[in-house]
């Protein structure tokens, strides 16, 4: 396995610690392997969609938790009362433990989650806040007059 060494970049980047660990996670193997295996879609612009194919799960069985940016996806497989007495011939459904992290972007959030058909579908949204979005600045004080005007119908 090749390892990238990301120590120039430490030494010439300044306020960007999270980014700097955001990469070195991501240049780690996760440790589950790949399962379960999952999907990301972008809906729209500010729209996404992770969809995890946890076959054998209940919604008992999952938690979901966001903290700092970073969506855990975990599943605990409860064993079925009558599992001892099970006497499988083939056993290819992996009911196996399992956590999965997403890093997301800042203002998005998670909006909602379901599970239907083996699949648990989370929802995202990106909100940028008003004070991140673009606005105009008034060159040498003048103002555009529709500008001002469409705010106080707005505020009225």
């Amino acid at each position: 396995m090749r390892t990238t060494d990301f120590t120039p970049l430490y030494r010439t980047i300044v306020g960007f610690d999270r980014l700097a660990n955001m990469i070195d996670n991501a240049a780690k193997l996760e440790p589950s392997g790949g399962y379960p295996p999952y999907n990301i879609e972008q809906l729209s612009e500010h729209e996404y969609r992770i969809e995890l194919a946890v076959a054998g799960f209940s919604e008992d069985d999952l938690d979901l938790q966001v903290q700092e940016n970073v969506l855990t996806v975990s599943g605990k497989r409860i064993p079925a009362e009558d599992a001892e007495d099970r006497n499988y011939l083939h056993r290819g459904i992996a009911e196996r433990s399992f956590e999965r992290r997403f890093h997301l972007a800042d203002h998005v959030q998670v909006r909602d989650a379901s599970l239907a058909n083996g699949l648990l579908s989370i929802r995202l949204e990106r909100e940028i806040p008003e004070a991140k979005k673009p606005r105009r600045i008034a060159v040498n004080g003048k103002t555009d007059a529709k500008l001002i005007s469409a705010n106080k119908a707005d505020a009225a």
